[in-house]
């Protein structure tokens, strides 16, 4: 399977996901293990109205949807993955109004799975909102080809 084939694939794949479409997520950057998505400040996903703040889980939604485009897009060329492990660390509420950015590599793969590492900002790019490490599994063609 060729780069741009499997980026397609990885493409179509996020664009069919019901969750992904309603969050708003937008794949802006994708190949060899990085994916980069948004996901636009909308009023639907706040967590608390006092202050305008996006649910965590909004968050956590876009780190583990960009960290297994990472995983679809890796050289080892796999044609399935899903989430194993996630652990992610929030280190601040990502400023009401801003759009929250994502971006994941997938650094490591053995025969079953792949390993990630992933960051989500606001417009302040210095200070991250959250972090993510995680395992994902990996399906490859039969017969170990590609």
């Amino acid at each position: 399977m060729t780069n741009e084939r499997q980026t397609l694939i990885a493409k179509q794949f996020i664009s069919a996901l019901p969750y992904a479409h309603a969050l708003g997520m937008e794949v802006t950057e994708i190949g060899d293990g990085h994916a980069t998505i948004t996901m636009p400040y909308d009023l639907r996903l706040v967590g608390d109205p006092e202050t305008g703040v996006i649910h965590g889980g909004a968050v956590s939604a876009l780190l583990d949807t960009c960290a297994g485009a990472s995983v679809m897009v890796h050289g080892s060329k796999p044609v399935g993955t899903a989430t194993l492990d996630l652990r992610i660390d929030y280190m601040r509420s990502a400023k009401p109004g801003d759009m929250i950015t994502a971006r994941a590599e997938c650094y490591h793969v053995t025969r079953s799975v792949a390993f990630i590492r992933a960051t989500a900002m606001d417009a302040d790019t210095s200070r991250p909102v959250a972090t993510a490490t995680g395992a994902f599994t990996i399906q490859t063609a039969k017969g170990g080809k590609t």
